[in-house]
């Protein structure tokens, strides 16, 4: 229950953040009360009115005093994308290339703005995790684990030996057939060699070490115990930055589950900065393209991320509802790059074998963006 409150909280906050970046719409202003209650100052200032809105502050000629217009601004922030968004949403998912070339070109009051179209989606996404179950474990079973694998070696080990003593007493007898005694041989090097392995395997830092401080393991990798674990351990290459060594790598080992929850939270407060990773890359396959500017590729990369983050939600949601796997699959792997050949083509008015090898680079490109963001979730984790 917890978790749909959380969530609901996370859509509400990302509506009115959404709504704090949104410009009003002219054709949603509503004319100030009439009759005896009409307005003729303006209740903040002071000034006279000559319409809906004081044109020295700003504020609303008519000022509500009633718990109904609580609950009507309530639901005005969180819906304070207004009817934009029925103009918007179309043309996000069926011509994204459209959307975004009429908005470059200053066709504004119509559409939803792409930030606050991204705020609003990246938001709403991670409040339908949150409701949905759809998170990141923040707990770690290590000694359950680490015991079970090391239940599995000594079982391995002791089922070995036991079948390497009865092929070894069987060579003791005096009376073996030649082609008999020759396929015990082969079967006992055969269980040597895998004991030996096993024995390899135990010797491992994760699988077996009572030192709870940092070591060096046989393979020259430095080691450290995980949580309250002596047996969990993390394995690493030190890097000679002590931050890292030291003090992010301290903070993993000493609570993992932590850490994660302050991955997954960052994740959802710097969803922004994908923004700025992604343009330098989309400005790379433009670069001699003078027309396109980095403006251009902001609204391009903003508007591209939230139909992202909406279709998430909507995969997500089909998948608790019962939809078949197959086609959640097919959705996750096919509708991403199908989006964004379009939106390339519209966008960038592209052909499209121009638009191909473009959207073939992109593909790269965000992979590349991906393991820097987590990269850079990592480090703020530290903090």
């Amino acid at each position: 229950m917890s978790d749909v409150a959380e969530g609901l909280g996370a859509a509400i906050e990302g509506s009115l953040a959404a709504g704090a970046v949104q410009p009003a719409d002219g054709t949603s202003l509503k004319r100030a009360g009439g009759g005896a209650d009409e307005e003729t100052e303006c209740a903040n200032c002071g000034a006279p009115l000559t319409g809906p809105y004081c044109n020295q502050c700003g504020q609303k000629a008519h000022v509500h005093r009633t718990l109904s217009a609580i609950g009507h601004d309530l639901m005005h922030g969180v819906l304070h994308l207004d009817g934009k968004l029925a103009h918007t949403l179309p043309l996000l998912a069926f011509k994204p290339g459209s959307l975004t070339r009429r908005y470059i070109e200053g066709e504004r009051a119509r559409f939803v703005s792409p930030m606050a179209m991204f705020l609003f989606s990246v938001f709403a996404m991670f409040a339908v995790f949150q409701m949905v179950g759809f998170t990141t474990p923040t707990s770690f079973e290590l000694e359950t684990g680490v015991d079970a694998i090391e239940a599995r070696v000594v079982e391995a080990v002791a089922k070995n030996e036991a079948e390497l003593a009865k092929v070894d007493s069987l060579l003791e007898q005096k009376n073996l057939d030649p082609a008999e005694r020759r396929n015990l041989e082969r079967r006992k090097s055969e269980l040597e060699t895998e004991l030996y392995d096993l024995e390899q395997i135990d010797d491992l830092p994760f699988i077996n070490s009572s030192n709870p401080a940092a070591s060096v393991g046989y393979d020259g990798k430095r080691a450290v115990p995980i949580g309250d674990s002596d047996n969990a351990r993390l394995t690493y290459e030190e890097t000679g930055f002590d931050f890292i060594d030291i003090g992010l790598i301290k903070k993993w080992r000493n609570n993992p589950g932590l850490m994660i929850y302050k991955l997954q939270a960052n994740a959802y407060k710097f969803s922004w900065l994908l923004i700025p990773l992604s343009i330098p890359f989309i400005w790379l396959i433009f670069a001699w393209k003078r027309r396109f500017k980095a403006y251009d590729h902001a609204i391009f990369v903003t508007y591209s991320l939230a139909f992202m983050s909406l279709l998430f939600i909507a995969v997500s949601v089909a998948g608790v509802m019962g939809a078949p796997t197959p086609l959640v699959v097919f959705s996750v792997l096919l509708i991403p790059p199908i989006h964004l050949y379009k939106q390339l083509r519209g966008a960038y008015e592209l052909s499209r074998f121009s638009a191909l090898w473009r959207l073939a680079f992109v593909g790269i490109f965000i992979i590349i963006v991906m393991t820097l963001f987590l990269q850079a979730l990592i480090v703020l984790g530290a903090f």
